[in-house]
């Protein structure tokens, strides 16, 4: 069975290409098929199983399975099996708050406080927020969950001369742009955001119900107000298995 589809797909590539393939990618490609006609949460056959049908090693099936799990399309259960995983949450690019996001998508959005401590800005971090080095900075860093289920790590950084008292209206779960407004009178009027990829550690694996080593998308936004005073600086990390971005490009 599984030298058909190795043969199907090497009749589509360039001549030469079909026996270069290897076989976990053809295993890979049944599978995505098998999927698409299956509802988020369905059990798949066990690696044993797979290997018995497609004719191949189990080693085979483990990376085939590896890859469809970073790319989001499956969902490991540890000691219960491998499931289809939901469709990704897809997020505008766009100067909103994670709480915005979410309500706009029909999901409950929620917050878990890592920690909050004031800092002295060093140089990078001061010149970014525009104040003098060494001046006191708040980094907030937050567990962002949608339906209870763990998407981002969010660390905040934001002028403490500038925005006085802000400890004490940060609530768990509230949106920090509403504070900025109702306490502040600060608008967020434009942002520079940076996408990049990186790899979980540890601590980041252990918060988002992650694997070591998954692939992540790496956020860095740099916000200002109205005038073009710089407000905050935050880097977030998202799961790269449960979220894309989405956006709208237009001819200058």
């Amino acid at each position: 069975m599984l030298e058909t589809s190795a043969g199907q797909a090497g009749a589509a590539a360039p001549a030469g290409r079909g026996q270069r393939e290897p076989k976990y990618w053809a295993l890979k490609q049944h599978l995505l098929d098998l999927l698409e006609a299956m509802p988020a949460g369905s059990p798949i056959p066990t690696e044993r199983t797979l290997a018995g049908e497609f004719t191949v090693s189990r080693t085979t099936v483990r990376q085939a399975l590896a890859d469809l799990t970073v790319e989001g399309r499956l969902h490991r259960v540890q000691g219960k099996g491998t499931f289809v995983a939901e469709p990704k949450l897809a997020q505008r690019l766009q100067l909103s708050s994670y709480t915005e996001d979410m309500r706009a998508q029909g999901r409950e959005p929620s917050s878990r406080l890592v920690d909050m401590e004031e800092l002295p800005a060093e140089a990078e971090l001061a010149k970014l927020l525009g104040i003098r080095l060494g001046a006191k900075v708040l980094r907030l860093r937050r567990l962002r969950l949608a339906d209870a289920e763990p998407m981002a790590l969010e660390t905040t950084h934001l002028p403490l001369g500038r925005f006085r008292g802000l400890r004490k209206h940060i609530t768990v779960g509230g949106s920090l742009y509403a504070v900025l407004r109702e306490h502040y009178d600060v608008e967020m009027e434009r942002a520079e955001e940076t996408i990049e990829t990186a790899l979980a550690g540890p601590s980041e694996a252990e918060l988002l119900g992650a694997d070591v080593g998954m692939p992540m998308l790496l956020l860095s936004r740099h916000s200002f107000a109205a005038g073009g005073k710089p407000v905050e600086f935050v880097r977030s990390i998202y799961r790269g298995d449960r979220y894309k971005f989405v956006t709208t490009l237009n001819r200058p």
